[in-house]
């Protein structure tokens, strides 16, 4: 199984927002896709994580190129 480390980005760390649009490409992707073993599509699961700005998480998944998409979101600042 795929996955990466990542730190995560967004200023107020994997919060309502950021952990929406994660949610919604998670979803988009078709591929079983975990965030520290979580759903990635669920914003609800993301946010009981309490992860923050600098936090490193891991992403894990069925598919390298789904693990990358939703690697790169929890790296940005979503919340910008």
């Amino acid at each position: 199984m795929p996955s990466k480390s990542v730190v995560v980005g967004s200023a107020v760390g994997l919060h309502a927002r950021p952990a929406a649009l994660i949610a919604e490409k998670a979803a988009e992707l078709g591929s079983d896709v975990t965030i520290n073993g979580v759903d990635a599509s669920s914003s609800l699961m993301i946010m009981t994580l309490g992860a923050g700005n600098g936090d490193t998480v891991e992403v894990a998944g069925d598919d390298q190129a789904a693990v990358d998409t939703i690697a790169a979101l929890v790296e940005q600042d979503l919340d910008a």
